[in-house]
């Protein structure tokens, strides 16, 4: 056998994954606000993007420019006029910023509470330390070993302190854990029970799996007697510190795309009302047909940033284009739930959408990743609108796996609590409503929606 070196040519199709193209994946996959934050930062960045401005302007840019001077002159005529008696000083603790309030967060709470006790300084350091230590929740993070430690101050003074603490508003802060917090709320509200203390010390799981006759034997008691206790229980606060969360950790939902029913047509509008329109600087463009207007390290330069602002605003526009008819498919598919609820919500996967629009399947993954849509149904997530169907009866088209949910939902929120639906009845009545389901694949459903058992949903009058 002889080895030998051949040269030979082969064509090959490979797709190469250049900076241009993995720029216009991320963007695909950007929502409204992360794209608009995007556009922002490659304005602050690319002196070659600007901010669209209308066609219809009425007056010319240097008219505008000349008319914007004239008012500043204007108007530092009328701040400098000494007879109107507002000074720099004035303007600055009049400003509107010095009325606005703001809540207390929980630690300002308790601080303030702390100051109110008559403490000596040892002890309120100990106390700004302890509540240093409690989290968003309301718990203490820290030991109180590591606290005597790090304060220098014996274990049972550090004791002490935290039981001043866990008296402080809200009731159940500063506990280590859940039992404690809920002890505390029993004792701060004055709805101290023995059966209560013996169910949260030592039944809290069984109490939330619902096996109140496991809990009535172990107490020796009557299940009416646990569910009453049951029901106290659930009135106290497992995370006392949420009160005090910030408003500013609320985040809002920016909706990608809007859906509205105009004289009985649906209209699929994309909503790219967050962030300004782009366009290329004319200024740099003009400049840069001018050959012998840069040096060469300029002129690259300029044409990089020219590149890139250009591939930016298709990139932005293709974005629009594949969101638009990827939810233009989704509306035609789903006008069912759209006029009449999640109950008529059709199956619907990946590949039927992606066939549709001729585009491949992770184009329509990108285009619905962390993207809403508004609704005459509500706001919802564009991937809630694709799930795995059932067989109906009768041989009709399949039902979405969520309307099953919402059935199932709707059977236990009317059902007699005295008297629960098992999971073979609701399979029973599902088939009477033409949807073919086992009774594994209810309790699956069950499980996943967080519907307890027929056992735990019992209620003994």
């Amino acid at each position: 056998m002889r080895l030998t070196h051949d040269l030979f040519v082969e064509q090959q199709q490979k797709l190469m994954m250049t900076p241009e193209l993995r720029q216009a994946i991320a963007i695909l996959q950007m929502s409204t606000l992360e794209l608009s934050q995007y556009v922002q930062q490659e304005l602050q960045e690319n002196p070659l993007l600007e901010e669209a401005v209308e066609e219809n302007a009425e007056l010319e840019t240097d008219e505008i420019e000349d008319k914007n001077e004239d008012k500043t002159e204007d108007w530092l005529e009328y701040f400098n006029d000494r007879d109107i008696g507002i000074s720099q000083k004035d303007s600055e603790e009049k400003s509107f910023d010095n009325f606005l309030s703001s809540k207390p967060s929980l630690y300002d709470h308790l601080q303030f509470q702390l100051q109110m006790i008559c403490l000596n300084a040892e002890e309120q350091a100990v106390g700004y330390y302890l509540i240093g230590s409690i989290d968003a929740e309301g718990y203490l993070s820290t030991s109180l070993e590591d606290v005597a430690t790090s304060t220098g101050v014996d274990i049972q003074r550090v004791e002490d302190i935290l039981h001043i603490i866990q008296s402080f508003h809200p009731h159940g802060i500063g506990a280590r854990d859940l039992a404690e917090c809920l002890l505390i709320q029993l004792r701060q509200y004055g709805k101290e029970d023995p059966l209560a203390e013996a169910i949260i010390r030592d039944h809290l799981d069984d109490l939330a799996r619902g096996r109140i006759n496991k809990i009535a034997r172990a107490l020796d008691t009557t299940v009416y007697r646990v569910q009453e206790v049951g029901d106290l229980i659930r009135t106290l606060d497992p995370k006392p510190g949420l009160q005090f969360s910030s408003t500013d950790d609320i985040k809002y939902i920016i909706p990608d795309i809007i859906v509205e029913k105009v004289e009985g047509e649906y209209l699929v509008v994309v909503n790219d009302t967050g962030f300004p329109r782009l366009m290329v600087n004319q200024m740099y463009a003009d400049m840069l047909r001018k050959p012998d207007a840069f040096s060469c390290d300029a002129r690259k330069y300029l044409e990089e940033k020219m590149g890139s602002a250009v591939w930016l605003i298709k990139s932005i526009e293709q974005r629009r284009m594949t969101l638009y008819k990827v939810s233009r498919c989704i509306v035609d598919i789903q006008r069912d739930f759209l006029d009449r609820g999640i109950h008529y919500l059709k199956p619907l996967n990946l590949k039927q959408v992606a066939d549709m629009v001729e585009v491949h399947e992770s184009t329509v993954s990108r285009a619905t990743s962390n993207k809403y849509m508004q609704t005459p149904q509500g706001l919802y997530e564009l991937k809630f609108f694709f799930s795995g169907g059932i067989e109906s009866c009768m041989g009709r088209e399949k039902i979405s796996s969520r309307s099953i949910k919402s059935l199932i939902e709707d059977l236990v929120a009317q059902e007699d609590a005295a008297n629960p639906l098992s999971d073979q009845a609701i399979t029973e009545i599902l088939k009477q409503k033409g949807v073919q389901i086992s009774r594994r694949t209810v309790a699956k459903y069950r499980q996943e929606m967080g519907i307890l058992s027929t056992v735990a949903r019992k209620r003994y009058d």
